[in-house]
């Protein structure tokens, strides 16, 4: 995230693309609220008409998977518009003159059949964005969920440098992260290209500092993701996967494509799971570590904006319970790894400071009042709340040449309907923690399927009926909600429950870049049940 949140109350215009923030990120959507009753006009983006779409001053109900087109053709209308930022792409980017000329073939009228939204709505928004100075982006899932969906974030990246909304208030491209630590666990070098502080593991000077620092060797070679490690476990051969951990993911519910990875799980000759509840995935391990939970736990965080911030126990974990670093230290203790002689949560984060230059000047003493948000490379520096001020750190920002590329499946006569999913404000993500609350079941005790009045007309659906939802990896049953929230040809359900397991459905492609699965996008065929 390039601006911190205290930013989001000062663009003129806001651009929220992929993003249901009211209901996924409802307290920072407050923020974008005030920004709209100080003035800020809106843009969503979305399919579905949200919670978020209605406040907003322009919906594009854009055809799932199309975001590539639409930023290109708003791309192509910002430079034909003059509406650019000439002394900012001149001063501090690069392939800015490619990038333009590659635009010019890429007008509305292109996009909107792609789309099917209306290629004066496309005009419109570009116009808006590209006058708003400062004008602020916002993301999530529904943007990196794709087999694209590194070009749809550099698509975002090329918006914002061709009209100068970097390194401002109140502008920026600001993905909002879906789990409180998720861009902390980043930084930590959870992501298999990189070392702790994304270092780039294919440096030959950075696995030498790393070697050195741990004692033993490490190539330059870099890691797998787990959609690889899925696809290998139990294979033979030097790159088959026999034993897995997983912490504090309920991989087969929330994974594409339920089938091949609860084969791959099986498949393993020793499974362990470190959780604090016996989740679904949990229920498949050889061995379960009881960890301690947020309340229980001593440690740090950093969230969405890059704030660095302690994490206090305030109750004691109950029976054998334990912090996640002291199981992991405890697991490489017993198979004779070196490097894991920590002793508190403290020597962990200081090690990750002395590695790690976005931290260099942080200890745990110094993130005691959670004021400080990275980079912060010496003890002097006061952090830095917006990136990219007065130099992006190669240098120059990069523009990239991208082109539309359909999903990795459309629709067809077997299977006529986009589905897409998501998350609902009342259960969070799986409902490992939100499925034992009895208030929240309340409030939402069952999944249910959004379909357009019109298609269940069609289909012979009535408001709570059971349908039947197949693609081409698997079928489940479902119960049919009536609204006009999802468009015509388009449904949408949740995967936060393992009783309804959305996700038997979904995994068609992957991103070829991060392996990101694309979970937005999945033709199905839709059939009532016969009540008879």
């Amino acid at each position: 995230m390039s601006n911190p949140l205290s930013d989001m109350e000062h663009p003129n215009v806001i651009f929220a693309i992929g993003t249901n923030m009211t209901e996924c990120h409802p307290v920072a959507a407050t923020r974008l609220k005030k920004a709209i009753a100080r003035g800020a006009k809106m843009i969503v983006a979305d399919p579905r008409t949200t919670r978020m779409a209605k406040i907003a001053d322009l919906h594009l109900p854009i055809r799932v998977g199309s975001d590539v087109a639409l930023l290109l053709a708003m791309a192509h209308v910002i430079a034909r518009d003059d509406l650019i930022d000439p002394d900012f792409i001149n001063a501090r980017t690069a392939g800015g003159e490619e990038f333009l000329k590659h635009v010019q073939q890429f007008p509305p009228e292109w996009a909107a059949p792609i789309c099917e939204v209306d290629a004066s709505l496309i005009e419109k928004a570009a116009r808006w964005y590209g006058e708003g100075s400062p004008a602020a982006i916002f993301y999530t899932l529904g943007i990196t969920e794709h087999i694209c969906g590194v070009d749809n974030v550099q698509s975002l990246c090329n918006l914002a440098l061709m009209t100068g909304n970097l390194g401002n208030i109140g502008g920026g491209i600001n993905p909002m992260r879906g789990q409180n630590n998720i861009q902390g666990a980043g930084d930590c070098g959870a992501v298999p290209s990189n070392f702790p502080g994304f270092q780039a593991c294919a440096d030959p000077e950075n696995a030498k500092k790393f070697s050195d620092a741990y004692g033993i060797a490490i190539d330059s070679e870099k890691g797998i993701t787990k959609v690889t490690a899925l696809n290998n476990a139990g294979k033979d051969g030097p790159d088959g996967i026999h034993a897995m951990l997983i912490d504090g993911e309920n991989t087969v519910v929330s994974d594409p494509d339920k089938k091949h990875c609860e084969q791959a799980l099986r498949s393993l000759d020793h499974l362990v799971v470190i959780d604090i509840f016996m989740t679904e995935t949990a229920q498949m391990a050889d061995i379960v570590l009881p960890a301690t939970a947020f309340a229980e736990t001593d440690g740090v965080q950093t969230n969405t904006e890059r704030r660095v911030q302690r994490l206090r126990a305030a109750v004691k974990p109950p029976g054998e319970a334990k912090p996640d670093w002291w199981i992991i230290s405890g697991i490489a203790k017993h198979m004779e790894t070196p490097g894991f002689e920590f002793q508190s949560a403290r020597d962990v984060f200081n090690e990750l400071c002395s590695l790690s230059p976005i931290y260099n000047g942080l200890n745990w003493d110094r993130i005691e009042n959670g004021e400080y948000q990275w980079p912060v490379p010496t003890s002097e520096h006061p952090g830095t709340p917006r990136l990219h001020e007065e130099e992006f750190k190669n240098g120059r920002g990069l523009f990239k040449v991208i082109g539309y590329r359909d999903p990795a499946e459309v629709i067809d006569s077997d299977f006529p309907v986009w589905l897409t999913t998501g998350r609902r404000l009342q259960a969070y993500h799986t409902r490992t923690q939100t499925g034992r609350s009895s208030g929240i079941d309340y409030l939402l005790d069952e999944e249910s399927l959004e379909i357009h009045p019109d298609d269940a007309n069609a289909w012979g659906i009535d408001d709570g009926d059971f349908v039947r939802m197949s693609s081409r990896r698997g079928t489940i049953e479902i119960k049919a909600r009536l609204t006009d929230r999802s468009p015509r040809g388009t449904v949408f359900t949740s995967f936060s429950f393992a009783s309804v397991p959305v996700n038997i459905l979904t995994g068609s492609g992957y991103d070829p870049v991060t392996d990101t699965a694309e979970l937005k996008v999945c033709p199905v065929a839709i059939e009532p049940i016969s009540n008879t």
